[in-house]
């Protein structure tokens, strides 16, 4: 049966270097994308094997149930990937109820929604791989970034619980924690953010975002079946 991997926010950055890793390891992708189909399906084609561009808005149920079908349609949900993700920004004092609301929404509610749809195939199949992308930020917090570091530091809590939750049923939820990745996300930083995030890595250099794709394609594998509720850090050493 043809393994899937569906991957959340895959239509560039993180996502897409995601989708060719798990691809060259023989999965059938679902390009995840909210609103950029043009991306996404070029992101499809970049794939060495099976891919498909599927349109998941993680914040809606019915959007996030029909992307699941799809996988289970196709065959076997083995691996999914929440790294759909939105940073929102600015001082506390700056930062409107409504700006907080929609980070968390996407960053953290989105994961449960994905999450919890994907829970029914993985234990019929007695074999899953979930593996959400926080953040450095999430560990140590940054200033103007209270919306995006409480959201990711949620995650990380959601995805402990769950791992405790499914674990005897052979599925392992784990945590990949990023430092700076040069990412049209993090083109959006000012300067000064930028600097002050690089400044953190004894490395003295960004992330790549194939070094984080490769960490999750080894925690999606077979191999990585003992490893779960984990926060495994690809920052450069930000997090020391």
């Amino acid at each position: 049966m043809t393994r899937i991997a569906l991957v959340t926010g895959g239509s560039g950055g993180i996502g897409a270097a995601i989708c060719r890793a798990l691809s060259a390891d023989g999965h059938h992708v679902l390009v995840g994308y909210g609103g950029n189909a043009e991306a996404a399906e070029k992101v499809a084609a970049d794939c060495q094997g099976d891919a498909e561009a599927v349109r998941i808005d993680v914040t809606d149920e019915a959007s996030v149930a029909a992307a699941v079908q799809r996988a289970t349609e196709l065959g076997t949900l083995a691996v999914v990937v929440n790294n759909a993700g939105v940073a929102d920004d600015d001082l506390l004092l700056r930062l409107d109820p409504a700006r907080f609301d929609r980070t968390v929404e996407v960053n953290l509610r989105g994961a449960y929604l994905v999450s919890r749809a994907a829970m029914r195939p993985m234990l019929r199949a007695r074999f899953g791989r979930i593996v959400s992308v926080a953040s450095v930020v999430a560990l140590r917090g940054n200033v103007g970034q209270t919306a995006y570091a409480a959201s990711k530091a949620g995650l990380i809590g959601f995805s402990k619980s769950l791992a405790r939750e499914v674990g005897r049923k052979g599925v392992t939820v784990n945590v990949v924690a990023p430092g700076f990745v040069a990412t049209a996300m993090t083109d959006a930083l000012g300067d000064e953010a930028r600097e002050a995030l690089l400044a953190q890595a004894p490395t003295g250099r960004p992330v790549e975002a194939d070094e984080v794709a490769a960490t999750v394609a080894f925690l999606a594998s077979e191999a990585a079946g003992s490893i779960t509720g984990a926060v495994v850090p690809v920052d450069g050493g930000a997090g020391i």
